[in-house]
């Protein structure tokens, strides 16, 4: 709405200028969205506290968990309202990539906030068939519109790191692809928050990673230089990834051990979805899997333990997802959280580094 209201006025106001920069606007968009959540974020935690909003332990976890009992959950309110707003005030909404990725974003907090208000109000959240049907509605319906109207050089090609003149085309298998995408993303960050801190960290992490993606994407010159696919109009999504990192930021200031506010699937299932949607708007899907390499560490704990026990009888690992398996082997929660921290910063660096070493 700032772009547009005043970017015009330029000509006559030449200061005004610095509203055409993506890098100007998603700086201060990313700004707008730690200043949204640090001003909303007591008065949030507050408010949830006032209506009971609190989270549940399971008695199978660790037994340390059962001190959180009665944190205020659904902190993901805050992280979408602060990602939304500034998204909305810095971006070109004439960018159709923008309203893409806010629509998933929006849908997959509204899967999320039905099933923490169902457990909440009635003990039972949403069946797991039920949400992932939802989720793979919304990302079908993405992924279909991106295949049938493409916009200015979008391709279903991908880009594959490390190799600079291998771009294979999955065509009508994009399809599905891209849904596995989007639903797998959002589920790993589900699965990752499980500690104070534990997914929104990483999740940080891999948004400041894709910005300078999306920037590089976008740009047509530095595009041409690495060899990887020009996707017009995707450098606007620099300014959403700041805004993910803004309100990534504010949401840990009360979410960093011990946690304040717990986010739920309010706020895990809307950021893995957005990132998604991201990594297949800039066709760097297969790069997501190293950027949030974290993520997929700890669906893919769950996977094996859960085929381990149903096949052998046996479990792999003491607990999954993967982090509890660590404290139960006496890893204290911070340690934990901040090793995981470490791990996401170096796979950021490798992919990074894919963008040349090709």
């Amino acid at each position: 709405m700032l772009y547009h209201l005043l970017y015009p006025l330029h000509s006559r106001y030449s200061i005004l200028n610095v509203f055409r920069y993506i890098t100007f606007r998603t700086a201060y968009a990313t700004l707008t969205a730690l200043v949204l959540s640090f001003v909303f974020g007591p008065w949030l935690i507050e408010w949830l506290k006032q209506l009971r909003v609190k989270e549940t332990i399971r008695e199978l976890g660790p037994k340390a968990h059962q001190a959180k009992a009665g944190t205020p959950t659904m902190g993901g309110i805050l992280i979408l309202f602060s990602l939304i707003v500034p998204t909305l005030l810095w971006s070109d909404l004439t960018n159709r990539y923008v309203w893409i990725v806010l629509l998933v974003t929006v849908s997959f907090g509204l899967i999320g906030f039905s099933d923490d208000y169902l457990k909440l109000r009635k003990k039972k959240g949403l069946t797991a068939r039920t949400k992932i049907s939802l989720q793979i509605l919304v990302a079908a319906a993405v992924s279909l519109y991106l295949y049938y109207f493409p916009a200015n050089s979008y391709t279903t090609e991908l880009t594959v790191p490390f190799f600079k003149n291998f771009q294979p085309n999955f065509h009508l298998f994009y399809i599905p692809f891209a849904i596995a995408v989007i639903v797998g993303t959002s589920n790993g960050v589900n699965l990752t928050d499980g500690l104070d801190g534990l997914a929104i960290g990483p999740m940080i992490i891999a948004a400041m990673t894709f910005m300078g993606i999306c920037y590089l994407t976008g740009h047509s010159t530095f595009a041409s230089y690495l060899m990887i696919i020009n996707v017009k109009g995707a450098g606007e999504l620099t300014i959403f990834c700041g805004t993910m990192v803004g309100a990534g930021l504010g949401f840990l200031w009360f979410n960093a051990y011990p946690a304040q506010v717990f986010m739920g699937d309010t706020g895990s299932l809307p950021l893995g979805a957005a990132l998604g949607t991201v990594a297949i708007i800039t066709k760097h899907e297969l790069l997501l899997a190293i950027v949030g390499g974290l993520f997929v560490i700890e669906t893919v704990s769950v996977i094996i333990q859960v085929s381990s026990f149903r096949l052998r009888g046996r479990r792999v690992f003491q607990m999954a997802p993967i982090h509890h398996h660590y404290e139960l082997k006496g890893w204290a929660e911070p340690k934990v959280i901040v090793r995981f921290w470490i791990i996401s910063i170096i796979l950021a660096l490798i992919s990074l580094s894919t963008l040349k070493l090709r």
